[in-house]
């Protein structure tokens, strides 16, 4: 697929979120409240003093702090650092995404989830395209604002749990979004996501592939395996996919390659795929393409050291050994000569209905 191409379709609106109605937000629970005698939304509105202190009891290492409910199931930090980054990726993504926030071509949602929403910024926004659909977004830290729109509600959970809050042919829309690295098996949050969607309900899925790619014979090939290359960001891709397999549970670190197929294989239908380049730093030479360069270059900087240490701590390096290893890394990022890129996927696919399946 090309880097200009643009497959998929819906109404697009960059309205200004501030204009969506504001409320004092009381809709944040833990996932460690019972689960048996409330509904879904009486959980959502109790008040933010309901969390345990154990999901506020964060845990600290390597100078960031972490998730406590279901402690180790993410590897990344949540501490206030992350929550800017996450941010300005944010940002990026939808500048990547020709200022989107969705390609599903949604009629009048009224039940939305976020998956894994972190700082809460896509639901936030999204209030203002949507003001009639109740939107829920969910992740492991309770990190989002205290003030938002009045149909944007969040919980404390984990989507990898075996059972869901809702009851099965729930929400018009589901998204599933940056969770590489987040997810023991991304098959089974789909096939999760197909059983809570309604019948024409569509799912969402964005993700980027960490591995760097080039196109022009500009970035050093890939050293065999044990042996160093000449570009860093080879060996750090490498072993953060190597690590996954020694977290507990084992964590995905490349998914978005088999979005697609495994969408296809739980059932979905009227799937569609977009891929775009994202340049790892500003080497691009059109304006638009650098812009996206210059944030994506911020954004590995800046999340690097995240994004490596409980990782490559599990493989056995030390914190020098890492330190030493990220200086080399950062200077594969910077080098401009080095034309190197990762692919960002966009995949929707809708719920059958009744009759579609059985004519399937």
């Amino acid at each position: 697929m090309s880097e200009d191409s643009d497959t998929l379709t819906s109404k697009v609106s960059l309205e200004d979120p501030s204009d969506s109605p504001i409320s004092t937000y009381s809709g944040l629970v833990s996932a460690a409240s019972p689960k048996v005698s409330m509904s879904p939304m009486s959980r959502m509105a109790l008040r933010s003093d309901s969390l345990t202190e154990t999901v506020m009891d964060y845990p600290f290492q390597y100078g960031r702090r972490y998730h406590k409910y279901h402690e180790g199931a993410y590897v990344f930090p949540n501490d206030e650092k992350e929550s800017v980054r996450l941010n300005m990726q944010h940002h990026m993504f939808k500048l990547v995404n020709n200022g989107r926030l969705y390609f599903a071509p949604l009629q009048d949602p009224r039940k939305m989830l976020d998956i894994g929403t972190g700082t809460g910024i896509w639901p936030i926004e999204m209030a203002a395209l949507f003001p009639n659909a109740e939107i829920t977004g969910t992740d492991l830290s309770p990190i989002q604002p205290t003030v938002v729109p009045e149909n944007v509600h969040f919980l404390v959970d984990d989507a990898a749990e075996e059972e869901w809050l809702w009851h099965h042919d729930y929400f018009d829309y589901i998204r599933l979004a940056h969770l590489t690295g987040g997810i023991p098996s991304s098959e089974e949050l789909l096939r999760k996501s197909l059983q809570h969607l309604k019948p024409g309900g569509w799912l969402e899925c964005h993700e980027m592939d960490p591995k760097p790619m080039c196109d022009d014979g500009t970035m050093p090939p890939e050293a065999e395996e044990g042996g160093l290359s000449a570009f860093a960001l080879h060996d750090w891709w490498r072993a953060q996919h190597q690590s996954g397999q020694f977290t507990n549970p084992p964590r995905q670190f490349r998914i978005a390659p088999r979005i697609e197929r495994s969408m296809i294989e739980s059932g979905f239908v009227d799937i569609q795929q977009r891929i775009k380049k994202v340049p790892t730093n500003p080497w691009p030479s059109d304006p638009e393409m650098k812009e996206i360069g210059f944030h994506s270059e911020r954004n590995w900087l800046e999340a690097l050291s995240g994004w490596s240490y409980k990782p490559l701590t599990s493989l056995g390096w030390t914190r020098p050994e890492i330190e030493v290893f990220l200086v080399n890394v950062r200077k594969a990022i910077r080098n401009r000569d080095v034309h190197c890129y990762t692919n960002y996927h966009v995949v929707i696919g809708r719920k059958p209905f009744p009759d579609e399946k059985e004519a399937l």
